[in-house]
């Protein structure tokens, strides 16, 4: 990579200076949309120059299974317009993290071929899951990791329940595995999690490029006065983020706990019903990024009963940020980010009277929630501010320049 001189106070001399950011947007605005902003906005603001390469799945509609099959897998017009966008910007890294379906990973190939490091950050499991997530029928699958071809995704529909849809994700894994694209067209892999990283090894990605790095929250809120007295739930209200075990829960708990729930989702109905039917709960649907900071600032507690292998679990660390402690499933990545008994609780998933217990226990010992919302504060500041991450993102970039000079 070149060194930059002169370009900003905050940009280190080895840094690079010029970075293309690529994403494939989804039609429905997700945690990665979000963590993609993010990370452009803080690369931008330590004073490199960021070029962006986007695509959107809004424009995937009407497109037939065929055409879609073949663009998943290899793109010409991505890989013409990524050829353009390097020759017109000469960036000294690539950073993607979605590709999925527009972009392809027929990206690599371009930026491989005239020498720039690939970084990639994965957000999910797509690359050994068709649906990513390692989900199905309301359990926890792992049938497809390690299998050159993921036929029991395709046999069981897990990609938007459909056997055609699933076939185009699957023909995608096995032509760039049998490629060795994901081993040999990456430089660095951005992973978010210990858990993760365990995962993706077992899935045969190599060891060396999976790379560990956190998410972060920015700007920092700030500690928040918490004088809500409610538990609080914030996602997408799916069966996998554990909802029904959440409202089975609050059912047991039968009002002794007041809880809002945030967000939307295929169970809407369901929590509507339950807001209408159970004492204490309301439902606010959807709300801006500044609205859950608010109610993160007021709430006692989080609540965030996941049943899929989460690659992360950005809501914890910004339940942190405003010093609200947690009580979280004992499942995937999300417990390497709490202390249990200082910054939170862990609960068994899928376990609405465990969760309801492990919430009633600390509900009724005020003073443990204020002093483990303190210790959820001082995990923020030291784990997931800001300029942290932008130091690691630094260190994963030099990593991945050095692997690319070197072949």
């Amino acid at each position: 990579m070149r060194r930059a001189r002169g370009v900003s106070m905050n940009l280190a001399v080895d840094a690079p200076r010029t970075i293309l950011v690529a994403h494939n947007f989804y039609q429905l605005a997700g945690g990665e949309d979000v963590v993609f902003a993010a990370e452009t906005a803080l690369l931008r603001a330590h004073g490199h120059t960021v070029v962006e390469f986007v695509e959107d799945n809004r424009e995937v509609h009407g497109v037939n299974q065929l055409s879609a099959g073949l663009g998943a897998t290899w793109s010409r017009a991505s890989r013409a317009r990524m050829r353009e966008a390097l020759e017109r910007h000469r960036p000294d890294v690539v950073h993607l993290h979605n590709t999925f379906p527009l972009i392809s990973p027929s990206v690599y190939y371009t930026v491989r071929a005239v020498g720039i490091p690939v970084v990639q950050t994965l957000h999910n499991y797509r690359l050994l899951c068709p649906n990513a997530l390692f989900y199905r029928d309301g359990r926890v699958c792992e049938d497809c990791l390690g299998r050159l071809v993921p036929w029991p995704g395709v046999a069981h529909a897990c990609y938007r329940g459909s056997r055609a849809a699933t076939g185009v994700v699957a023909t995608m894994l096995t032509a760039h595995r049998l490629a060795r694209t994901w081993t040999r067209k990456v430089s660095a892999y951005v992973v978010l999690s210990e858990f993760a990283r365990r995962k993706l090894i077992q899935g045969g990605l190599p060891a060396a490029k999976l790379l560990v790095k956190p998410h972060f929250v920015d700007p920092d809120p700030g500690p928040g006065a918490h004088e809500g007295g409610f538990a609080l739930f914030v996602g997408r209200l799916s069966a996998e983020k554990g909802v029904r075990t959440l409202l089975g829960a609050w059912e047991l708990l039968a009002g002794r706990v007041p809880l809002t729930v945030v967000g939307d989702g295929p169970l809407a109905g369901e929590v509507a019903a339950a807001a209408r039917r159970l004492p204490g709960v309301e439902w606010l649907g959807a709300r801006t990024g500044g609205e859950v900071a608010d109610l993160m600032g007021q709430a006692a507690l989080l609540v965030s009963p996941s049943e899929c292998y989460e690659t992360f679990g950005r809501v914890v660390i910004e339940a942190y940020a405003r010093g609200t402690p947690v009580v979280v499933s004992d499942l995937g990545a999300v417990p390497e980010l709490v202390e249990p008994g200082r910054t939170g609780l862990l609960a068994a998933p899928g376990d609405p009277a465990q969760l309801a217990d492990t919430v009633a226990s600390v509900w009724e010992r005020p003073g443990e929630l204020t002093t483990m919302g303190l210790a959820a504060r001082r995990a923020f500041e030291a784990r997931y501010t800001a300029e942290r991450n932008y130091a690691r993102l630094m260190e994963i970039y030099a990593a991945a320049g050095a692997r690319a000079a070197a072949r």
